[in-house]
C-alpha cells in the first residue's frame, strides 16, 4: 500500500514537471531566460569589473552574486509560472479540481525549474572561467553543492510566495513574479556586503536565507564575515519560511474556494 501511494505521488508530481516542460519548449522566452539574459548579465558585470581593475577576489565576489541571481530567478519563475500560466489561460480552477495535492504542484514545477537553473549554472560557470578566469570550484565540491542547494531551496520559497499572492490578489499579483526576488537581492547583498546597507537593512538581511549562503560561499574567496560560518541558519530560515508558507498556501486556497475567487479567475 505504501509503495503504491509513493508511486502515485511520484506520478502526480511528474505530471507538473511534464506540464512545465511542454510550456518551456513551446515558449521562445525560455531561451532568453536560460541562455541570453544570464549570459548578458555575467558578461556586462564581468567587463565592468575588468574596467574598474578589480582584483581577482573582488571580481569573484561580484560574479558570485551574478550567478546566484540568475540561478534563483530561473528556478523561482518556474514555481511561480505553475499558477500564473493557469491564471493567464483562465484555467486556474481546473488545476485545483484535479486529484492532486498542492505539494505535487509546487514540487513538480520546482524540479523543472531546478533542471533549467542547473543549465544556467553550467553555462555561466564555463563562461566565467573562459572569459574572466574565475572558477566556482575554488572552495571544492562540498561548499559548491551546499551553496547551490541553498539557492534552489530559496527559489522554491520565493516561488511559493508568488503563488500565495496569486491566490490572494489574482491578476494584481503578476508583478510579484519579478519584483519579490529583486527585493530579496537588494537586501541580501548581491553585489556588495550587507555592512554597507543603511540601518535597519543589515538587521533585515539577517532574516533572509540568501545572505548566509552568499557570505558562506564568498568566504572561500577571501571575504570573511561573522555570518560566513552561519550557513546552518540559512537552512533553518528556509525550513521556517517553508512551514509558514505551507500553512498560508492551504489557508489562502481554502479562502479562494470559499469566496469563489478560483471561479472568477477562470472565466
Amino acid at each position: 500500500m505504501i509503495s503504491l501511494n509513493v508511486c502515485k505521488s511520484l506520478i502526480q508530481t511528474w505530471a507538473f514537471v511534464y506540464k512545465n516542460w511542454i510550456i518551456t519548449k513551446r515558449t521562445v522566452f525560455s531561451f532568453f531566460e536560460i541562455l541570453f539574459w544570464p549570459a548578458v548579465s555575467m558578461f556586462s558585470v564581468g567587463l565592468l569589473a575588468v574596467f574598474l581593475k578589480l582584483d581577482k577576489d573582488t571580481t569573484g565576489f561580484i560574479l558570485t552574486g551574478v550567478i546566484s541571481m540568475s540561478c534563483i530567478q530561473v528556478c523561482q519563475i518556474d514555481v511561480a509560472y505553475v499558477l500564473l500560466y493557469d491564471l493567464w489561460s483562465k484555467s486556474l480552477k481546473h488545476t485545483f479540481m484535479a486529484p492532486v495535492h498542492p505539494f505535487h504542484l509546487i514540487c513538480g514545477s520546482w524540479l523543472m525549474g531546478l533542471m533549467r537553473s542547473l543549465c544556467v549554472f553550467l553555462l555561466l560557470s564555463v563562461f566565467s572561467a573562459l572569459a574572466f578566469d574565475f572558477s566556482f570550484l575554488q572552495g571544492g565540491w562540498g561548499p559548491l553543492v551546499l551553496f547551490l542547494s541553498g539557492l534552489y531551496l530559496i527559489a522554491a520559497v520565493i516561488g511559493v510566495s508568488v503563488c500565495i499572492l496569486v491566490l490572494l490578489f489574482g491578476y494584481k499579483a503578476e508583478v510579484a513574479a519579478w519584483s519579490v526576488v529583486h527585493l530579496v537581492y537588494l537586501v541580501c547583498g548581491i553585489y556588495y556586503p550587507i555592512s554597507v546597507l543603511p540601518s535597519p537593512l543589515p538587521e533585515i538581511a539577517r532574516w533572509v536565507p540568501l545572505t548566509y549562503f552568499l557570505e558562506y560561499f564568498r568566504s572561500f574567496y577571501g571575504f570573511q564575515t561573522e555570518l560566513a560560518g552561519s550557513v546552518g541558519w540559512g537552512f533553518v530560515l528556509i525550513g521556517l519560511y517553508g512551514v509558514v508558507e505551507a500553512v498560508l498556501f492551504k489557508t489562502v486556497l481554502h479562502r479562494a474556494r470559499r469566496t469563489g475567487l478560483l471561479i472568477k479567475l477562470s472565466e
